[in-house]
Parts: C-alpha cells; structure tokens; sequence
C-alpha cells in the first residue's frame, strides 16, 4: 500500500513529532490533538503510536497506566484508568475502543447499586484491567473490568 500525505497532513504530523520529542519522548508519535488527564499516572510508552482524539483520563496522583512496548492505537482510543489499567507490548487498538477500570456503581453480590438510582450519582467502582501481549483489539469495542 502506498500512503502519500497531503503538506497539510505531512505538516500535522512533523508538528506532532515534535510535540512528542517534547511531551512524551520514549514514544513514537502521538497525533495531535490528544487529551491527557493526569499525565503523570502514565508509564511506559516505549515506541508508542496513536492516531488522533485520543483520550486519557487517569487518575493523576500515581501510575495507573501502563502501556507497553511498540503498541498502536487508532484515532479516538479512551482509556480511563483510575486504578490500573495495563496493555502488554505490541497491542494493536483499532479506531474508537473504550477501555476503563471504573464502572458507575457495583453490580456484584453484597454492596449492590440500584438500577432505579442515576448512574451519575452511583459510586465509582474501580477493578484492574489487563490486556496481554500482542493483542489485537478491533473497532469499536469496549473493555470493562
């Protein structure tokens, strides 16, 4: 396949090296825009590649993301991780996957949510999520704890 970029997108992505080399400069390239919330709960990242959109919401006060070596994301990708969320080396994440460690509310025995209370108002329940190596993750798909 011969992919040729326009000079806009040849400029969009020469700006996003740079801002890599900057912000994040163990990974390969992060397209801009993306969002980061509390980047610091980042680890990892060796080799990295995202498309753009993407997001992380994370929890900000210790690593609760770890991705590992030579992983691909496609544009959009969110990941909330406000527990730990870990992604082996050489994951494939296609366009728009969801990947969280929090739920709105408890859906297990003992301590249970109430479908009739708004999921806004649940408590947040938070289990570790973890994706091994070499995993392929198709479009559009959501992983929860």
């Amino acid at each position: 396949m011969n992919n040729q970029y326009s000079f806009s997108e040849f400029i969009k992505t020469v700006y996003s090296l740079a801002m890599t080399r900057l912000t994040i400069p163990q990974a390969r390239l992060i397209r801009r825009p993306v969002y980061v919330r509390g980047a610091k709960s980042l680890a990892g990242c060796k080799r990295l590649t995202t498309g753009r959109f993407c997001r992380f919401d994370l929890e900000g006060r210790k690593k609760t993301l770890w991705i590992g070596d030579d992983c691909e994301f496609g544009d959009m990708a969110h990941i909330v991780a406000h527990e730990r969320v870990e992604i082996g080396d050489h994951a494939l994440l296609a366009s728009k996957v969801f990947i969280s460690d929090t739920s709105h509310g408890n859906y297990k025995s003992g301590d249970q949510s109430y479908a009739e209370e708004p999921p806004k108002k649940r408590r947040l329940v938070t289990e570790p999520v973890k994706i091994g190596r070499n995993v392929w993750i198709g479009e559009n798909v959501v992983v929860l704890a």
